[in-house]
């Protein structure tokens, strides 16, 4: 995973990471309190061996590199059982030496002749205790033992106690300050590690690379989730100088690269599933196009769940299976939609028989006769996986635009989709990202200063009325806006 689509993941899931992190620092705080506290006692002592001719510099410096060379090994000589032994008989602890080890940690900086002590212990006087009399029998240890000559006399190496230990005030462990920071972090990894395993075992598209890791099909443009989407559906009209409607117009700029060359512009708009957002897209798409000055038409060409009417604002009541079964002429259900060369084709009643319809004859010359009138046909088709309507369409235009609703199709449903268009020979000519989180949006239309800034639309007009009778071919310049 890239660390953008991470951010992306934190962004989504901030408030699993926020439950996560208080339940972290709940649980540090609750562990902070039922933990004994421990205390540490602090000694240092002193290493030094005797010369025979002390006021010698040269026998001197001998004497204390003697002392750095032995002070290395006394660390170990600090918790053996010759030690330890005798401080648990003085303090009458119910401890084995072993045990009492575990607590005794003993040190000698670098190039010194200086032992660090320190005794760890729940109570903070028996901790002071204990360094003090393993202080005082280590001493006695070295000097009246190990380093005891033999001929008899005082040893050569005395030890002396620096800093005697002294009761802690503190307590060494726990701290509230590192028990609620590691809680945090760990109550925050936790989290993350939530997100990524629910992110892993969520097989649904989420954002535009999901599409690329499934097919090499370039995606051509990504929509924004609108909030008001189902009250205002064409945003291109009701908010042109919007991120959405931006981002329909860097769509209409990309089509352009699409097939490039093609005298031929027809394009079948369909999706894996339901509910992705096809015909909103078809729609806004249709209006962008028009706004340049081109002559579009858009056709319902879902004959099962028709929706172009309703999103344009149009009479559907007669349409496209009309002209199929041969009940009107073409141009008397054409309906000019706003002031620019754009004109519908709305459905039409619902027939028994969609997929014979549409892969009929009648189609192709029905879509035939459209691209030679129009610069550009946009149809409508039903989601590719329940039916096989947009897959027999797509044989009689240039080619289809896969759209990709975020948090509808599975990966593997996508897949499928798109597999089933390149066995029949359909040329799957872009993708469309839509239903995107608005803070995922990347390029120009996610940013709407900028739209406004440039100015690139102008202010939206008025729906235009919705037509009572049907309309001649001549009417194309739509009705006044109301």
């Amino acid at each position: 995973m890239q660390f953008p689509e991470l951010l992306r993941l934190v962004r989504r899931g901030w408030v699993t990471l926020l439950a996560t992190t208080l339940v972290g620092v709940a649980v540090g705080a609750v562990a902070f309190l039922t933990t004994t506290p421990v205390y540490e006692a602090k000694a240092q002592l002193f290493v030094a061996v005797k010369s025979v001719d002390e006021g010698s510099a040269v026998e001197v410096v001998q004497g204390s590199s003697a002392a750095q060379l032995k002070v290395k090994s006394y660390v170990g000589v600090i918790t053996s059982s010759r030690v330890l032994t005798p401080v648990i008989d003085d303090l009458d602890l119910k401890t084995s030496p072993a045990a009492l080890a575990g607590h005794v940690k003993a040190s000698t900086p670098t190039n010194t002749v200086l032992i660090d002590l320190v005794v760890a212990d729940t109570d903070p006087s028996r901790a002071a205790q204990i360094a003090n009399s393993i202080s005082k029998n280590f001493a006695s240890v070295i000097s009246n033992g190990i380093e005891a000559p033999t001929t008899g006399g005082s040893s050569p190496v005395s030890i002396d106690v620096l800093e005697p230990a002294t009761v802690p005030t503190a307590p060494s462990d726990p701290k509230l300050a590192v028990t609620l920071g590691l809680s945090v972090v760990l109550g925050f990894a936790a989290g993350l590690g939530l997100l990524l395993a629910r992110r892993a075992l969520d097989t649904r598209i989420h954002s535009k690379a999901d599409l690329e890791a499934i097919t090499d099909v370039p995606v051509i443009g990504t929509i924004g989730l609108a909030p008001d989407i189902d009250r205002h559906p064409l945003v291109v009209h009701s908010k042109p100088k919007g991120p959405i409607a931006e981002s329909f117009r860097t769509l209409r700029t990309n089509l352009q690269f699409v097939d490039i060359g093609a005298s031929e512009r027809s394009f079948v708009i369909t999706s894996a599933v339901p509910s992705e957002g096809k015909s909103t897209t078809a729609a806004n798409l249709a209006v962008a196009i028009a706004e340049t000055g081109a002559s579009v038409v858009l056709v319902d060409g879902d004959l099962r769940r028709p929706r172009v009417a309703e999103l344009m604002g149009i009479e559907g009541a007669a349409g496209l299976t009309d002209v199929l079964i041969g009940a009107a002429e073409l141009d008397d259900l054409l309906q000019p939609w706003g002031n620019n060369g754009l004109q519908v084709l709305p459905a039409g009643a619902i027939p028994p028989n969609p997929s014979e319809l549409l892969g009929s004859v009648g189609m192709q010359a029905l879509l035939a006769e459209l691209t030679g009138r129009f610069d550009v046909v946009l149809v409508d088709a039903p989601p590719l996986l329940p039916v096989t309507d947009a897959a027999v369409i797509s044989r009689s235009t240039r080619g289809v635009i896969v759209v990709s609703g975020s948090k509808r199709a599975t990966r593997a449903q996508f897949a499928e989709a798109i597999e089933l268009l390149e066995t029949i020979g359909s040329r799957v000519l872009g993708l469309v990202a839509t239903l995107v989180p608005s803070q995922e949006v990347q390029g120009y239309g996610s940013y709407g200063a900028y739209a406004a800034y440039y100015g690139t639309t102008a202010s939206a007009a008025p729906l235009p009325n919705r037509p009572t009778a049907r309309r001649s071919r001549s009417e194309t310049s739509g009705p006044s806006p109301a």
